[in-house]
């Protein structure tokens, strides 16, 4: 059973924690102008951030969501953020999304264990049927590091959401479903074991 109560996911690498506002400051610093182009309003500001973690922990107050800091597990600082969120207790399935992490974490093992962490709570604690992966259609890298994971892409929604800019986004939709996860899991485990090398 889904129950999207506050946990603690860690690993080696990193330690997601129930995101707080005292992250904000963190996550401001680990931002950079492309690093959220593609969220429908991009987060440039301080203020952008706070307001982003403010509507996360609403969602999380109303079970909709379940979002976290994503920590340096050697440090403890805030490196980025991701999230649980479209929570579907009756048909077992959560989307993995709301994610960005400080560039200079990019092609580490920290994305990849973040990844292997929540996708072996959604299947082995929660045991989802699927888990669900949106991104803007333009979003080139991240479609690619999705399919290279081991997600299916699924389809478009055309003139699926209304950016912060006016421009009409095409969403495209990528899953892994329960039967896919064992080898999704040793494809990260063996990832992650190498030193990560994933966008």
């Amino acid at each position: 059973m889904i129950d999207a109560k506050r946990i603690v996911l860690a690993g080696r690498h990193v330690k997601l924690v129930p995101l707080e506002s005292a992250h904000v400051t963190d996550l401001t610093a680990a931002l950079d102008p492309t690093l959220t182009q593609w969220f429908t309003k991009p987060l440039l500001t301080q203020a952008d951030v706070e307001g982003f973690v403010a509507e996360a922990i609403a969602q999380a107050g109303a079970g909709t969501a379940l979002p976290f800091a994503t920590l340096d597990a050697a440090n403890g600082r805030a490196i980025g953020t991701t999230r649980f969120g479209a929570i579907d207790r009756t048909n077992r399935h959560v989307e993995i999304g709301w994610t960005y992490l400080a560039r200079r974490y990019h092609r580490s093992a920290a994305n990849s264990e973040a990844k292997l962490l929540m996708l072996a709570h959604a299947f082995e604690t929660w045991g989802c049927l699927r888990v669900e992966f949106k991104t803007d259609s333009l979003n080139t890298p991240t479609r690619t590091a999705l399919a290279r994971l081991g997600a299916t892409e699924e389809g478009t929604f055309r003139n699926h959401m209304v950016c912060a800019s006016g421009r009409i986004r095409h969403s495209v939709y990528f899953s892994i479903t329960a039967e896919e996860w064992p080898a999704v899991k040793a494809r990260l485990a063996a990832r992650i074991a190498a030193g990560g090398h994933t966008a």
